[in-house]
Formats: structure tokens, sequence, C-alpha cells
């Protein structure tokens, strides 16, 4: 017994000595607690120096966000501001080019000022309710997005006295750039109904150097890339858009339901999608089909004001292809489209009143007021093909600091329409060809360095060189214009 008493003792002390030499191996203190994220509401500057997506302006799967957009700038042949155009000011070189060298106040040169509300809400495991609506805003006026609203203020007034003015898909709507909801699976893709964007307005912001900027950038200006040949058909007011990822690769599909009566820009449309990421490289193929898309104009002979508009009418068949690569600090971007027109398909009665159909945002757009006939704006456009192509680049100096450069090129060919053009050159400078239906140029050129001194706001300076020759010149009192320009956007 004294034996396996001393046993046990022994045993004991040695368990107690290993535990001993163990406990001298642990920590003698508590980790210290992980210091708790920062709130970026401590301080304005605070919430300035997060970005909206660390810092949004959400409650209960609400969102509120938007842009506001202000600067300034000089055109060496300038458009008055027009507070209707979603643009203020035109500074790619067009018809209204009619003031000569001016400095002026420039709205959403780097993009269009807006405000919105973004819903997503879980309802079951990898399923969400989403929605968005937004409008686009003038933030000097105030006034909302209305290029249709442009062509009427401009009504009866000579070219020379006119101000910026252009058709657009916005029109004053309260849901001007977007308004949609649907339902979004991590495996199923994401299904949406309302108004949407085109799959190649996202092109034209996603595949550019300057992003569709409206003071740098041609693809977001007028039909070039936006709307694939017209631009009413950025966007789709009552549509369906189906979208999917699966690996690298994507597919989108966007369909039109009702037509002019639903506030569309043309009687049918659709768009197809395709694209993949690999190793940096990232790209895009789209094919888009329109029926009836709509070109509006100025009613020539019309009392100021006059809410009527002139109107022309195509069928649209279009493809577009673009890429980016992304390599560290550089991003490098290239593009090309090509729209063919054809004669509308369908003519639209005019009472004894000279009402037509309404189109977007409203207006009455009787197609035979400022053509010959209602023929001639059914083929108008009859034949023409409009290709456009552009590269670019992106560097990041710092990470604060980004510099770019584009090149953009626009090009049409020699079409009848309803009768053969004539392609003599013009006798006044600056003015082209005799016809608008002759072969002809835009293109531009352009440069831009952003610094984002805080995280939601860019500090940014660019300037764009924009001409237009032959056929695209017809009737112009120029035939170029520069463009620098200096401005402020704060995101949030």
């Amino acid at each position: 017994m004294k034996s396996l008493s001393l046993i046990l003792l022994s045993s004991v002390a040695g368990l107690a000595m290993a535990a001993g030499a163990q406990a001298a191996d642990l920590p003698t203190k508590k980790a210290p607690p992980v210091a708790p994220a920062a709130n970026c509401y401590a301080s304005f500057y605070s919430w300035l120096d997060s970005t909206a997506a660390d810092c949004p302006l959400s409650a209960y799967g609400v969102t509120v966000y938007g842009t506001i957009d202000v600067g300034a700038g000089y055109s060496s042949n300038a458009a008055p501001f027009n507070r209707f155009y979603p643009n203020g000011v035109q500074e790619i070189i067009s018809k209204q080019s009619n003031s000569g060298g001016k400095w002026q106040w420039v709205p959403n040169a780097l993009s269009q000022s807006n405000v919105g509300i973004k819903i997503k809400e879980q309802i079951v495991p990898n399923t969400y309710f989403i929605g968005d609506v937004n409008l686009g805003f003038d933030p000097y006026s105030f006034q909302l997005s209305n290029g249709p609203g442009s062509l009427v203020q401009n009504n009866g007034i000579a070219q020379i006295h006119q101000t910026a003015n252009a058709d657009s898909s916005r029109a004053g709507q309260w849901d001007n750039s977007r308004a949609y909801l649907g339902l979004s699976n991590t495996t199923f893709g994401t299904l949406t109904f309302g108004r949407q964007y085109a799959f190649t307005n996202d092109m034209s912001a996603n595949y550019d150097a300057m992003g569709g900027a409206y003071a740098f950038s041609l693809l977001s200006s007028g039909s070039y890339v936006a709307g694939m040949g017209d631009t009413e058909t950025a966007r789709y007011n009552t549509s369906f858009k189906y979208q999917v990822t699966v690996g690298a690769f994507r597919a989108g599909a966007l369909a039109q339901v009702g037509d002019y009566a639903q506030g569309n820009g043309a009687a049918n449309a659709y768009q197809f999608d395709l694209g993949a990421d690999y190793a940096g490289f990232s790209v895009d193929a789209i094919y888009s089909y329109a029926r009836d898309a709509v070109f509006l104009g100025t009613l020539s002979g019309a009392l100021p004001g006059t809410d009527l508009l002139s109107a022309k009418l195509a069928n649209i068949s279009s493809g577009a292809v673009a890429a980016k690569y992304t390599n560290g600090p550089w991003k490098v971007f290239a593009g090309y489209m090509y729209a063919g027109y054809s004669s509308a398909t369908d003519s639209y009665a005019v009472d004894a009143y000279n009402n037509g159909f309404d189109g977007v945002g409203g207006y009455s757009t009787p197609v035979h007021l400022g053509q010959s006939s209602q023929a001639a704006a059914l083929t108008a456009y009859n034949g023409k093909i409009l290709q456009g192509a552009w590269v670019g680049a992106k560097y990041a100096v710092r990470s604060d600091i980004d510099v770019a450069a584009s090149y953009y090129y626009e090009g049409q060919n020699t079409y009848a329409g309803s009768s053969k053009p004539n392609c003599a050159a013009a006798t006044a400078p600056g003015q082209g060809t005799v016809s608008s239906n002759c072969s002809g140029t835009t293109q531009a050129v352009s440069a831009l360095i952003d610094w984002r001194p805080v995280k939601r706001l860019d500090v940014y300076a660019g300037v764009m060189y924009s001409a237009v020759t032959g056929g695209m010149a017809s009737g112009y009192l120029h035939s170029n214009n520069v463009d620098p320009t200096v401005g402020l956007r704060l995101n949030f």
C-alpha cells in the first residue's frame, strides 16, 4: 500500500509539473478586441470619403442614391444652353452650333445628374425581389431631362437662333432613366419588367474609356451606339429583360411589349446579348432590331412652342461588338457597330386636326408634318447604313487619379431615301453636301483627367474635338468644335 501511495503521489506531481510547463507557454493576456468599423456618418468628411457601396443610404432593403454633376467650359462653336436638353449644351458639333466661341455652364458633362431608389429584399434563400426607379435632371434648373421638349422649345425658330436641342428617349418622364421590378436568383439569373436600358446603352458606358460622358464621348450622343441607330430605342419603356451568368459567360434577352401608346420609341423592338470575361478580357456582342423606330425633329413653319413635332420612321437591324482588357493600371477599350435602315413597315393615320400617334413623353408626332408626304416620312432612311468604331485607353496614375483618351468614328453611306440625293458640295462654308442623304462622317478625339480627392467626389477636366463632313455636315453652320470643360461630380 505504501508503495502504491508513493506511485500515485509521484504521478500527480508529474502531471502538475507538466501542466505548469504548458501553462507557462500560454499567453498571459487576452487578445485585444477587434476595432469596430469606422462610422461613415461620423462627419460630413467621413461620409464623403466613403463609397456609395460601403456607406449606402439604405433601410429595410431600400436604397436612395444619385449623382449631381456640375461644370463649366468653352465651346469654339457653341449651341446655347437649353434647360430641357439632357446634356444642357451640345458640346459635339451640331446644327445648332450657332453662337461662335462662348463660355457657359455645362451640366452633366461626365454623367447625367440623377436621383433614384433601389430595392433588394431576400424572399427565399438565394432569391431576391429587386427594383429600381431613376430620373435624370438638369442640376442648374432642376428641369427633368427632356429631349423632345427641347425640340418643342425650338419649333418655328430659325436655326441661327436655336438653343441646344435633339431627340432623346428621356422625354420629361418621372422615370426618364429607368423604372423596373423583378426577381434575381444567384443561379438562374435575373428577370425584370418595366422601363429598362437597352444592352447597347450599357455597352456605351461599360466599353468606353470616357464612360459615355456627354462632353467627352460620341458613343452616348444621338444614335451612335446607345440606341443602336436611333436614340429613342436606347430605353424600352415596357419590356421584359432576362440576364444570366454561367461561369465566365453571360447572356441576355430584351423584348419590348406594347408600342407608341405605352411610351416606346418604336412599334416593336428586341435585343440579344452574349458576353464573357476571361484573363483580364471582357467582351460583349449584341444584335438589335426595331420596327418603325421614331426620329423626331423640330417642326419648321410652326409657331414657337407649338406642341407638335415632325417625325421620320425606319426599321433598323443592327449589331455591335465591344471589348476591353485590364492589366494592372491599364484599361484598353475598342468596339464596332453596324446599323442597316429600311422603310418603315406601318403607316399611321392622321386626323383632320393633324394629330397622329403620341410618342415618348406624350408628344404628338403626325409623321407627315415636316415631310413632303407621309410616304416620304416612312421611306426617308431606306438604304441607309451607319457604321461606327472607337478605341480608347485609361491609366490609373494613382488610386485616386485616372487619365484617359479616346477616338470615335461614325460614318454613313449615300442612300436614296424617298428621292435621289444631291451630293454636290454646299456653297456655304461648313455645310458639307447639299443633301444629308450623302455619305459623310462624324469624328471625335478626347482626353480626360479625373481626380477623386475623396471617394464620392470627382474633380475632372477634359477636352473633345469633334468634326463633321459630307452628308453628316449638311445644313451645319460650322463643321467642328473644341470644348475644354471642367467640373465636379458627387455620388451619393
